[in-house]
């Protein structure tokens, strides 16, 4: 944990320039109330996938805490930079092999920690022409529900050192205890309310869109 808390800081601090001139990140808040992306105690950030850069887009939103983001084996293996990229960060390797859930129990340790964890609950990157976002995996609700941890919605514009800007809408925490119907099996409330994050995910990219629409024809 203290490598993984270095290695991001380090990671952080050479990368700020990048970021912050690179990038021109502009972040929004579902609740307009809310100014800062302080997190409060264990969290489970579920943003939506677009690029291989997501996880850094991520990692300099919620710059104060150090989440412990899950990638695929495959991403371990594309290249000597990547792996020691990722292990520099403390990533926690997701094998993608039916029945291979080990990474729930390492993820559920850091909760029960306090820590923050970063999912992807689309689970890999879209394939050309592919609507996005994909369909959800049941990772995320799963811990929440097993750690008692709220999940924080996020959309992107998967936009890193482009043209356009990068833009983070960040959604309101959501409790999925309060969620639960009782008539329903846990499995079956797992399943529900993971349709209803990809649901919210796709309300933040709306909400997103719609304030871009508004601040271009303020300029106007």
């Amino acid at each position: 944990m203290v490598g993984s808390f270095l290695g991001t800081w380090f990671v952080k601090i050479t990368g700020a320039f990048v970021w912050l001139f690179g990038c021109r990140p502009k972040i929004y808040h579902e609740d307009p109330s809310i100014k800062s992306t302080k997190i409060k105690g264990k969290a489970i950030l579920a943003p939506n996938h677009l690029v291989i850069y997501d996880m850094a887009t991520i990692m300099f939103t919620f710059w104060r805490r150090t989440p412990r983001v899950g990638a695929a084996e495959l991403m371990f293996e594309k290249n000597g930079f990547m792996t020691f990229f990722l292990r520099l960060i403390g990533a926690i390797r997701v094998n993608r092999k039916p029945n291979d859930f080990s990474f729930l129990k390492k993820f559920l340790a850091i909760l029960d920690k306090g820590g923050v964890v970063e999912v992807f609950p689309e689970a890999r990157l879209p394939k050309e022409g592919e609507e996005t976002p994909l369909p959800f995996t049941t990772s995320a609700v799963y811990l929440a529900m097993t750690s008692g941890a709220p999940i924080i919605p996020i959309y992107h514009n998967g936009k890193f050192v482009a043209k356009e800007r990068a833009r983070v809408m960040v959604g309101k925490p959501i409790y999925v205890q309060d969620l639960c119907d009782e008539n329903l099996t846990k499995k079956e409330n797992i399943r529900k309310i993971t349709n209803d994050l990809r649901e919210k995910i796709i309300e933040l990219q709306n909400e997103l869109n719609k304030r871009i629409e508004t601040e271009k024809g303020k300029k106007a």
